[in-house]
């Protein structure tokens, strides 16, 4: 139903039309970008993503159906020595397919880069505790809460706090056995 492709300099206006809130910027993206996104963040973000020797690996991700763009996702911090990556930039954007599990497909799809592909031992990621079906996506793909960082991210007068989470590589071939 999804395939991810490699995020291209020709997807970048589509992206920054998607991000159109500070709000949805910081779930997004995290302190390493500003409101509003622009085209020299984004050069920033795959200037050197998306090789063999990437540190990251950056992916829209592609209805296969209709062959149209309906998310982002990326896999950074590659650490090949210590066999670990973090999951990030998660974003389902056409609203018409939200519900019919394509978060869930987006995490395998990206599950199957770090571990079937990178053979990683240890895939993490952060997510905002009040997003909770985002949680329940993670949890379902088989993620596990390791701990809440409390009032870890400030966003105008308010402070957000974050669920760690991880799945590691035998957690991960338990779920492909179901």
């Amino acid at each position: 139903m999804v395939k991810l492709k490699y995020f291209e300099r020709s997807d970048f206006n589509q992206l920054i039309n998607w991000i159109d809130s500070p709000d949805i910027l910081l779930q997004w993206g995290g302190p390493g970008f500003d409101y509003p996104l622009n085209e020299s963040q984004l050069e920033k973000y795959i200037e050197n993503a998306n090789n063999d020797s990437s540190d990251t690996l950056v992916y829209k991700v592609v209805h296969k159906e209709t062959a149209s763009v309906i998310g982002h996702i990326s896999l950074g911090k590659i650490d090949r020595k210590n066999k670990s990556a973090r999951v990030g930039k998660v974003l389902v954007v056409d609203k018409n397919v939200r519900g019919q599990g394509i978060g869930q497909l987006m995490m395998t799809g990206i599950l199957k880069v770090a571990f079937d592909e990178l053979n990683l031992h240890r895939v993490s990621l952060g997510v905002f505790d009040f997003n909770v079906s985002a949680i329940a996506c993670y949890e379902k793909a088989g993620f596990i809460k390791e701990g809440l960082l409390r009032d870890s991210r400030k966003n105008g007068n308010e402070y957000w706090s974050l669920w760690e989470m991880s799945i590691l590589e035998n957690e991960w071939m338990e779920t492909k056995k179901v």
